[in-house]
């Protein structure tokens, strides 16, 4: 139970309103900055506006997908209230209290370190990250159908890196029928690959495995679908990049071939915000209370 806790939602998506019914029902003392606009009434939620007053009584602050922009500022799809978190918020905090985000930018891991605030990026813990797969995957599949013409049954597929969310892509591909060639860099990588049926490459010889590509799905963060290799592929082909902006595409380029190409970060935000949802309570809450047990400890 989370009995004693107050917890700060400032901002978010659809994905929070799944997180704040756990810490209800978890009986953390629960409010709410950013959500004026919000239907859903959650039995014992409160809604307040950001003040020091309010972040100095916080034992967890948790903040949406993309904690702040560069300058500070906080989305909230609820609210037309501007959210800035400023030093003197920062400054308000105590000691002990823990914000919790999806990724933070440089602007946010600055403000927390100059602080003293422990910051938690979720989306970097494996177990966060091989859950968000799943709806990452489904929503690239309907993306993937509803921007071709063929069956994805029997398509020519690229996956570039197998990492946590290219080996759960590549095995959806591979489980409708698709047949998968993988883009690795690592050996190691190369190796489970050809362990799991795929068909690997390194991704430097990239350029000469698109000559007959449906659907390229980029999950690496670097420019990697360049301009050269975009020249090499055909006009029906279609580029999914799963990865965080900018992606690793040349968007460019792709128009300028007509070759569709979608950026898509954020997918299960937006395909299973429910599910994502739950996937952030059930580690944040396990989170705290493992913080809770080291405390009551020391």
């Amino acid at each position: 139970m989370l009995t004693g806790i107050h917890a700060v939602f400032i901002g978010g998506d659809a994905r929070q309103l799944e997180v704040i019914q756990k810490f209800a029902e978890k009986d953390a003392t629960v409010t709410l900055i950013g959500f004026d606009n919000l239907q859903n009434q959650f039995s014992g939620v409160k809604k307040a506006s950001l003040s020091e007053e309010l972040l100095r009584e916080a034992d967890v602050i948790l903040l949406p997908a993309v904690g702040t922009d560069d300058n500070g500022k906080i989305d909230s799809i609820f609210s037309s209230e501007e959210l800035i978190l400023t030093e003197e918020l920062m400054r308000s905090m105590k000691k002990r209290c823990t914000i919790y985000t999806g990724m933070a930018k440089p602007y946010l891991k600055k403000m927390c370190h100059e602080h003293g605030v422990r910051l938690v990026e979720l989306f970097d813990r494996d177990d966060v990250a091989i859950y968000n797969s799943v709806p990452t995957a489904e929503g690239a599949l309907m993306l993937a159908i509803q921007n071709t013409d063929i069956t994805i049954h029997g398509s020519e597929c690229i996956v570039l890196g197998l990492g946590r969310t290219g080996i759960t892509m590549a095995r959806t591909l591979q489980g409708i029928g698709a047949k998968v060639k993988v883009g690795v860099r690592k050996k190691e990588h190369y190796a489970r690959a050809e362990e799991m049926r795929f068909n690997p490459f390194y991704v430097q010889d990239l350029a000469s495995e698109v000559s007959n590509v449906d659907l390229i799905f980029n999950t690496v963060p670097a420019m990697i679908v360049t301009a050269q290799v975009i020249s090499h592929m055909p006009h029906r082909s279609v580029i999914i990049d799963l990865a965080s902006r900018p992606g690793g595409t040349d968007f460019r380029f792709a128009e300028k071939r007509g070759i569709k190409a979608i950026l898509a970060p954020g997918l299960p935000g937006i395909v299973a915000p429910k599910s994502a949802g739950k996937i952030i309570a059930n580690c944040v809450i396990d989170l705290i209370m493992e913080d809770q047990e080291k405390w009551g400890n020391g």
